[in-house]
């Protein structure tokens, strides 16, 4: 499988099934974003090759423990491609392990990496994409015009904004990767450029937007309001000009905003605990949001490390955690349940006392406006269709790219 279609079979590679396992490289960043959740980014901390190498060989030393048929190799920072001569090596070593052990990963991996795309063309970059290409998944964020993407995403050392430093890297980025989709954040300041963000990103080239609301509590009287104005204006100008025939946008999705059948649908939103992540002490923990530097007010959740080993008790509690044991019973009754997001990680952060089982819901009235919009957006979609005489075609078309991403 070449890197293109994994890029594009992105969300549904394995069904979503593949064992997930992330590197924080380093807690390094050219960027000092303001709605970014790693609130202890530091230059210090940048995991050595004794601990990767370390880590490597605990996981695949414990293959019986990991039995997912496929594994997705994660690296993260800060900004993973700082440490691009380390993440090589690792690569390499990994490759060369899991073929010489005859591990059940060998033929079913890849390397994914978000990255915030400023040294995407460096040398080093482009000589790592060029030797793993065929496993390669690559995401850079880009938040949309100059003036959304500037308003957050700002170097740390001068605060002036990157828009132009990662753009200029956009055409080279879909050269390689044409199916490639970027990952848009949104938060209180910036909600009015939402649709000439995601028109923009459109006429860059990138076909397929994943945008999201924070899940912090940062959300303003009226926000849930504007948000979903811009929404519907997007959604006028998507379906008005037939972007929709070759572009997506995450926030309208089909499957949202209907009840959940409580015993049916009891699962939890994120993998957390199915998960694993290892910092550069060689600290492993059920997913990046628990170690110490995605924490404001708790202590991380460390469950094991690399001489130790795993702790399967400080594991357990991940792995009975469903929509039912976290959610109020308002949001278990809700009539526009689906599709309502939470971060294992924030709900951890922000509950009064230290535990996983209290659900963060900061974006709920942010949700029911998409849900609203959503609906807008699909009635006005099929609408025009069967005006056209078009439905009948375009779910056959949808239907099809379904079965070849699955």
């Amino acid at each position: 499988m070449d890197a293109e279609i994994i890029k594009k079979n992105d969300t549904g590679w394995k069904n979503g099934m593949a064992k997930n396992i992330t590197f924080i490289v380093t807690k390094d960043c050219q960027l000092a974003c303001k709605y970014c959740y790693l609130v202890g980014k530091n230059e210090k901390e940048r995991m050595s090759w004794d601990v990767a190498k370390k880590t490597i060989d605990y996981i695949l030393d414990h293959e019986d423990d990991m039995q997912e048929e496929s594994v997705v190799w994660d690296f993260i920072g800060g900004e993973p491609f700082l440490e691009i001569e380390l993440i090589d090596k690792i690569c390499d070593y990994l490759k060369v392990e899991m073929f010489k052990r005859n591990h059940h990963w060998f033929n079913s991996y890849r390397f994914s990496f978000s990255t915030n795309g400023i040294n995407y063309d460096s040398e080093k970059v482009q000589e790592f994409i060029k030797k793993n290409r065929d496993h390669l998944s690559i995401g850079i964020t880009i938040d949309g015009t100059e003036i959304k993407h500037d308003l957050n995403r700002i170097y740390k050392v001068t605060g002036k904004g990157s828009y132009k430093s990662v753009v200029r890297n956009i055409p080279l980025w879909l050269e390689q990767f044409p199916y490639g989709g970027t990952k848009v954040t949104i938060s209180s300041p910036d909600i009015h450029y939402i649709k000439e963000s995601v028109l923009h990103l459109y006429r860059l080239g990138i076909k397929e937007v994943n945008i999201n609301v924070v899940f912090e509590d940062v959300w303003q009287e009226g926000d849930d309001k504007l948000f979903e104005m811009q929404l519907m204006s997007l959604a006028d100008t998507i379906i008005n000009e037939e972007y929709y025939k070759d572009y997506t946008c995450s926030f309208f999705t089909e499957n949202i905003g209907k009840p959940l059948d409580p015993v049916l649908e009891n699962t939890n939103w994120c993998g957390a605990g199915r998960m694993l992540s290892v910092d550069a002490n060689g600290i492993f923990y059920p997913c990046t949001r628990f170690a110490q530097y995605s924490l404001r007010e708790k202590k991380a959740w460390a469950i094991g490390n690399i001489h130790d080993g795993i702790d399967k008790n400080k594991l357990r509690p991940f792995l009975v955690l469903d929509r039912l044991s976290q959610s109020k019973q308002e949001c278990i009754d809700c009539e526009v349940a689906s599709g309502c997001a939470w971060c294992q990680g924030e709900n951890y952060d922000a509950a009064e006392t230290s535990t996983i089982y209290q659900r963060a819901t900061a974006i709920c009235k942010m949700h029911k406006a998409r849900v609203r919009a959503n609906n807008y957006y699909w009635n006005k979609l099929y609408r025009k269709l069967e005006l056209e005489g078009q439905r009948e075609e375009y779910e056959k078309n949808k239907k099809e790219v379904k079965q070849e991403i699955c």
